[in-house]
């Protein structure tokens, strides 16, 4: 049993945001919903918050909207054996033990989903921009080996792959290549197998895909833009793509907008509504995705296309591409607001090491 599960409950009236908290800080995973008395009314995963998102349900909305109010639960004196064969069964990682009167008693764990497997998809970081806006910085340095704490991006990126079971890596250059390549070598230093393309010219956020060596495996490749900070799980990010048979993925990132003035609308000259600084909420690229081989073999050779063209294209195909709403850490580091931001954010987040 779980030593910490006390740490995962939660009241009903309690926002999304505290159990993203709960999700994000905890090692369980999961946030167990319970009532003034301590009986489970829901459960709330990972998953259940992205469906919400989508559902265009703010973080500050109740918990009881995204909960599940049906969750798979074990008798306490239920064996080891028997709560290991439920949750195998049914694919969980964590089953809420309850008393005759569905009274949370602990939490039991899948132990061996504790540990992250080996993947053999590819990982593809792109490391070849200009990095102009962050001048003079990136004048004698490319952008992905600028240090944030100790180390440049780009290795904060390749540990964050690592520890989450992806050693297959792939890096596209341009700018200043051979300060990455000296740097990183073969990658045998951090356990990883590196492989190297370089854009003699730039050929855009998806013409570098052209370039990939034709014995990369046939796996759905996660393609991320080599100068973003994120704790985005790549494992669930993986699964979601593969569950749904997608042909690409986009992960996108929640933005909210304030018009600083009253809108006002009408019809003719007579006013039928009135908001006053109403606020507007988008999905916004992230810069990661998930690719089947069927996209990355669509991309010839030296062929110059950005990622948003080359995702409608195969839109207008199987209209198979989605989305995955992401609502971990995450940061753009494109000025020098952000790289400021990125130097201290990175003693907070457990990326160091």
């Amino acid at each position: 049993m779980s030593y910490c599960w006390n740490n995962v409950l939660i009241k009903p009236d309690n926002s999304i945001r505290d159990a993203l908290e709960i999700i994000n800080n905890e090692a369980l995973r999961v946030a167990l919903v319970i009532d003034a008395n301590q009986h489970l009314v829901g459960v709330v995963t990972d998953g259940d918050i992205r469906r919400g998102i989508l559902s265009d349900l703010s973080l500050e909305a109740p918990v009881s909207l995204v909960m599940n109010l049906s969750p798979t639960v074990a008798k306490v004196g239920a064996t080891r054996k028997e709560i290991v064969e439920l949750m195998e069964r049914k694919s969980i990682l964590a089953i809420p033990l309850v008393d005759d009167e569905r009274k949370v008693i602990g939490l039991e764990t899948l132990h061996s989903a504790l540990h992250r497997p080996k993947h053999q998809n590819p990982v593809f970081l792109m490391a070849g921009g200009f990095g102009t806006r962050l001048r003079p910085l990136t004048d004698n340095c490319p952008k992905p080996m600028l240090k944030v704490g100790e180390k440049p991006i780009l290795e904060t990126l390749l540990n964050q792959f690592l520890k989450a079971g992806f050693n297959n890596i792939y890096i596209s250059t341009h700018y200043m290549p051979e300060q990455i390549t000296d740097y990183f070598g073969d990658g045998s230093a951090w356990g990883a197998n590196i492989r190297y393309v370089h854009e003699e010219t730039p050929l855009g956020t998806g013409g570098a895909l052209g370039l990939l060596p034709e014995d990369i495996p046939e796996l759905p490749l996660i393609m991320m833009n080599g100068d973003v900070l994120t704790k985005v799980d790549f494992q669930r990010l993986l699964e979601f793509h593969v569950n749904h048979d997608a042909d690409a993925t986009m992960c996108v990132r929640e933005y909210d907008y304030q018009i600083p003035y009253g809108v006002v609308k009408g019809e003719g000259n007579r006013i039928t509504s009135m908001v006053e600084k109403p606020t507007q909420r988008f999905f916004v690229n992230a810069g990661i995705y998930v690719l089947s081989p069927s996209v990355i073999h669509s991309v010839q050779k030296n062929h110059i296309i950005d990622m948003p063209t080359l995702l409608e294209q195969h839109m207008c195909e199987r209209n198979n591409v989605l989305m995955f709403p992401i609502h971990e850490y995450w940061l753009d580091i494109g000025r020098m607001d952000d790289f400021n931001k990125a130097q201290s954010d990175i003693y907070t987040l457990g990326m160091l090491s």
